[in-house]
């Protein structure tokens, strides 16, 4: 049944597992977690979240991940008549939810490949000042390009917007840099910030399905209001509260990321000198191939015969202009896989390259899908 459920992906889930914890709580009585009603409210789960974000209960609400918050949310605050702005490139379930679920009028603020894909605080704060936004979203740090933005200059641009532009900062990956760099402390008294937190990506609980957003008291009643009863699983509310109350455990797994990261872009770079490799912040990196080479469908599709999958990013900005792919962090025996299906595919797309990079000892091309 699981090799059923089990299927390609590119998907940035962890590449660590969940803390034991986790583990001890799924394992204890998993019968009765499958039989079993979870609280309607999911109250359990919000006094955990309150407790380990130091955060008023009635700031929270939580989903079955954060698509399930964007939606929820979204849906009520937003019609074909509301202007969103948006960065690009960023997070496509944005881009799939304004303009093509609700119909809103959508504007997209370009990050530069000159600027280090950083955001321009000058340069977003006037286009948020006139472009008379009803909601601009920041993915922060950013999926895909990976850079962050400094909590102190968000609150600025913030502080400088309209009084009626509401701000949807999305965290999911924000432990790799500093949780004490939230803006949730501001979304939980002013009512233009809501700050939405996956606890899929950085607790290794992607298949649970859990997610927060913090929100002035009124803003958050609001959401809890349009809420089905029983909005997150058993299974992941034990999952979740576990998680939450293992921070050293974690902590360590991130700052193993940051090592495995850099240790992935080193080697990338060195298959060839034309390949842009940009490290970022967080569990993944982007590799930019040269203009004229092969494209990033193509490098995307030899990996794939390789049971390597690499995500393409073309079709979530023009800005790549169909050469960067987004290759996710994992172990090192895996990363050192993603190298060699690399090579291995540049090798193809390139007769006659020079590029001779061995496949490393005891690690083989063939395996399960990641």
């Amino acid at each position: 049944t699981i090799e059923i459920l089990k299927k390609a992906t590119d998907v940035l889930d962890a590449w660590f597992p969940p803390a034991p914890g986790v583990r001890a709580a799924l394992a204890e009585d998993p019968a009765w977690a499958a039989r079993t009603s979870p609280p309607t409210g999911a109250e359990g789960l919000l006094a955990e979240i309150a407790t380990a974000r130091a955060l008023p209960t009635e700031t929270l609400a939580v989903g079955a991940g954060s698509s399930d918050l964007i939606f929820r949310a979204f849906g009520q605050w937003l019609t074909p008549e509301s202007r969103v702005l948006l960065t690009d490139p960023g997070y496509g379930e944005y881009a799939h939810v304004t303009e093509r679920v609700i119909g809103c009028r959508v504007d997209r603020f370009r990050l530069r490949r000159e600027d280090g894909w950083r955001i321009d605080p000058a340069r977003l704060s006037a286009a948020v000042r006139a472009g008379h936004y009803d909601l601009v979203v920041v993915v922060n740090p950013n999926n895909p390009t990976g850079r962050h933005a400094p909590a102190a200059e968000l609150r600025s641009l913030i502080a400088a917007a309209p009084a009626r532009t509401r701000w949807w900062i999305d965290e999911a990956y924000l432990g790799y840099i500093d949780l004490t760099e939230s803006l949730a402390g501001l979304a939980a008294t002013d009512p233009r910030v809501i700050v939405c937190t996956s606890l899929s990506k950085m607790y290794a609980l992607s298949g649970m399905r859990a997610a927060y957003l913090v929100a002035e008291p009124n803003t958050a009643a609001q959401i809890r209001r349009r809420t089905p009863p029983w909005p997150v699983s058993l299974p992941a509310q034990l999952a979740a509260v576990a998680a939450l109350r293992d921070p050293a455990y974690y902590s360590g797994c991130w700052l193993r990321t940051h090592a495995l990261r850099r240790q992935l872009a080193t080697d990338l770079a060195g298959l060839d000198e034309s390949l842009v490799v940009e490290e970022a912040v967080a569990n993944f990196l982007t590799v930019t191939l040269p203009s004229g080479g092969p494209s990033a469908a193509q490098l995307v599709n030899e990996c794939r015969r390789r049971d390597v999958y690499l995500r393409d990013l073309s079709p979530l900005s023009s800005e790549y202009q169909g050469r960067t792919v987004r290759i996710a962090v994992k172990d090192t025996a895996e990363n050192a896989r993603i190298v060699a299906a690399c090579q291995a595919a540049l090798d193809v797309l390139r007769p006659g390259s020079a590029l001779v990079v061995p496949m490393p000892a005891g690690v083989s091309a063939a395996g399960s899908a990641r």
